[in-house]
């Protein structure tokens, strides 16, 4: 991934449709440059996926994604043998050839054509890529411990075919949405950003390049209603960048040249996911529209 400066970087995101500032773009472009893996964590909605996506668009390299969950263990990460085929070869040679050795047999078993490649082991192998670790906070301590391992050496062994070594560090995103703490061994691994969710006139420019069709009157009117339903600090869930896109899209499908509050409570489920939360902002719809 070669950007010779932080600006050029920010400058291919932009074209992807991915504004991002120069903090951001910065410690992307680092991350890069020193083959560091970048942890981005904030709240649900800020773009910390989309930023993954965007690093693989514009440096025209493969995403891979690994998305984590409760449970998730190295086996699922790395790599896992294809059983059936392995079943039918075992079959195979006792049907053609009944005295072959154990070892012989054995080997076969455990050769490359059997092995199924898990996201960190194809990030490995076909790096130069971007390899997206979705919400790591959802993982547990011994995957953490596992893969601090496996991202300061960047390298793993395979007991039946031996070590795979990256021979270019892939560019590793991990995100967090807070919902427990990152072992401090890991964060020291990795560079750091926080997202909070964009500016207005950020958000605005984001509507312009991702959802051009939307009139400019009605995406800055989705907009400052957004930022007025992310004030309410009792929400569940307040919508990300996401739910902007897809709400200015729905109305603009919807026919709306003006946001007014039967057109927002009859769509607002494009952009409130929660019951409790649609109930108190369709209770605020006049006031938040009137801001």
């Amino acid at each position: 991934m070669e950007f010779s400066t932080a600006a050029d970087l920010r400058s291919a995101l932009a074209g992807t449709g991915y504004l991002a500032d120069d903090e951001l773009a910065t410690i992307a472009w680092l991350a890069a440059r020193l083959h560091r893996p970048l942890l981005v964590e904030g709240e649900p909605g800020t773009g910390k996926t989309a930023l993954a996506e965007a690093l693989a668009q514009a440096a025209g390299v493969p995403l891979i994604r690994l998305q984590c969950h409760e449970g998730i263990d190295a086996s699922q990460a790395l790599y896992d043998w294809d059983f059936p085929r392995q079943i039918l070869h075992l079959r195979a040679v006792e049907a053609v050839d009944g005295a072959a050795s154990l070892d012989d047999v054995e080997s076969g078993l455990f050769d490359e054509r059997f092995l199924v490649p898990r996201p960190i082991l194809r990030a490995l192998r076909e790096a130069p890529a971007v390899l997206l670790i979705d919400e790591i906070d959802r993982a547990d301590d011994e995957f953490e411990a596992f893969l601090l391992e496996v991202l300061s050496t960047w390298q793993v062994s395979i007991p039946e075919l031996g070590t795979v070594s990256a021979t270019t560090p892939p560019l590793v995103v991990l995100t967090s949405n807070r919902t427990r703490e990152v072992h401090d061994a890991l964060k020291r691994r990795c560079l750091y950003q926080w997202l909070e969710h964009p500016s207005l006139e950020r958000e605005l420019a984001i509507v312009r390049s991702r959802a051009p069709e939307v009139p400019e009157a009605l995406a800055e009117q989705v907009v400052r209603a957004i930022h007025s339903v992310r004030t309410d600090a009792e929400l569940l869930k307040p919508p990300g960048v996401a739910e902007t896109l897809d709400w200015a899209r729905a109305l603009h499908e919807l026919g709306v040249r003006e946001l007014d509050t039967a057109s927002a409570a009859a769509s607002l489920g494009v952009a409130v996911k929660y019951r409790e939360d649609a109930v108190r902002v369709r209770a605020a719809l006049d006031r938040i529209l009137s801001r």
